[in-house]
């Protein structure tokens, strides 16, 4: 806690130079001084926004207050990221001045027209980027498939957190509409199907208990769905809560693999293994999942899948591992930071595999999810949320 009030203290003063420097252009630019005056006006109201931010009980208090500090926090971010992205480029155009030369206007317009451009696009993200999905089919040639299962067509959704929704279930509804309308064999999900508790859930499961595939709904847990987000009065309390949670999926229908794996058998007499771990995570995530707990002997030629909610477990214990013999690893996590442009995602620096499919080892293919909720801030700018479709293909060795 205490290091993101001190993010917030450092965000303040960095607020408070850029409405300077703003300040003080404005009233170059302009002769009236009503620009600058309405400017000042703002940036008082924002700072006294931020302030209120650093004082808001978001741990301890209701839902109400946590989605009460998200849009508060979002809003001071889609204000002052533009007046940043103004400030450097203006900067730049008052370089020519060290020279005795004529500011260039041109930089001045170009940082004006970026900052309006970037704080379109986070509001955007906001009011239509997170509750429109996108579904994405992707074709898996999945090394020790048995023949009988090419074409399985195998929906997976992650990353739900749904207490971001409150009680609204509009675009969960609509989730769950799109995913039958695909007739999958089997659907998975990968974790987080809450932000803090278990208590969020409890709107939207009526709603999700209609998801339908013939070999059913698998889900496993991440990182939010552990309680660690929030504060309890002791550790029975929070283990309470997660039992809970794990007992609400099994209500809607789902099967909980925690630890565990499950073997999907068709009509021929072939089988499928899921295999699923609770979360493994890189620091600062607690990890809860144990492989060789889930799956016993995973360097037998059994056909398998694994889910693991963060991909950095598949890049530190499967990739390249020929003892893993997981043909497909499919996880979720990392939102690509809920911003994608062009194909780029900041979740590049800090995740390698941040989504889509990574095929630089054939013999472990590994699929990420980029979610369907959001967490942090209410906003997808590009990364829309994804139900992905993923039809397998027989490959041989």
């Amino acid at each position: 806690m205490r290091l993101v009030i001190i993010t917030l203290i450092i965000a303040l003063i960095c607020g408070l130079l850029a409405d300077a420097y703003i300040w003080m252009a404005l009233r170059s630019y302009f002769r009236r001084r009503v620009f600058a005056t309405v400017h000042l006006v703002v940036s008082v109201l924002m700072a006294l926004m931020l302030v209120s931010i650093m004082v808001m009980p978001v741990r301890t208090g209701t839902d109400g207050v946590l989605h009460c500090t998200m849009w508060m926090l979002y809003a001071y971010i889609s204000v002052y990221v533009p007046k940043y992205i103004f400030v450097i480029v203006d900067a730049l155009a008052r370089l020519p001045m060290l020279w005795h030369r004529n500011r260039s206007r041109i930089c001045t317009g170009v940082g004006t027209a970026l900052a309006v451009i970037v704080f379109l696009a986070m509001w955007y993200g906001a009011f239509w980027g997170r509750w429109h999905t996108d579904i994405r089919h992707i074709e898996v040639p999945m090394q020790g498939l048995p023949k009988s299962f090419d074409g399985l067509r195998m929906v997976q959704i992650s990353d739900l957190h749904v207490g971001t929704w409150d009680d609204d279930t509009t675009m969960v509804a609509r989730i769950v509409n799109q995913i039958n309308a695909l007739h999958p064999d089997v659907i998975v999900f990968t974790g987080d199907i809450v932000n803090r508790h278990s208590a969020e859930l409890r709107p939207f499961m009526p709603v999700l208990a209609r998801l339908k595939a013939c070999y059913g709904v698998y889900s496993i847990m991440g990182n939010h769905d552990y309680g660690d987000y929030e504060e309890w009065p002791d550790a029975a309390a929070k283990a309470a809560d997660v039992a809970a949670l794990k007992a609400m999926q099994s209500r809607m229908g789902w099967k909980m693999l925690n630890n565990g794996h499950a073997v999907l058998r068709n009509a021929q007499g072939d089988s499928l293994v899921l295999v699923g771990v609770e979360n493994v995570g890189d620091p600062p995530f607690t990890t809860y999942g144990d492989l060789s707990a889930a799956y016993a002997t995973p360097e037998d030629r059994a056909a398998k899948i694994l889910l693991t909610h963060n991909p950095a477990h598949w890049e530190r214990d499967i990739l390249h591992h020929d003892k893993q013999n997981f043909a497909l690893t499919l996880s979720g996590h990392t939102h690509a930071m809920q911003i994608e442009v062009l194909g780029l995602s900041p979740a590049v620096f800090r995740y390698r595999h941040w989504g889509g499919l990574y095929d630089e080892d054939p013999a472990h293919l590994l699929y990420v999810n980029i979610g369907a909720g959001t967490v942090g801030f209410p906003s997808r700018i590009g990364a829309t949320p994804e139900i992905t479709l993923l039809t397998l293909h027989s490959r041989r060795h």
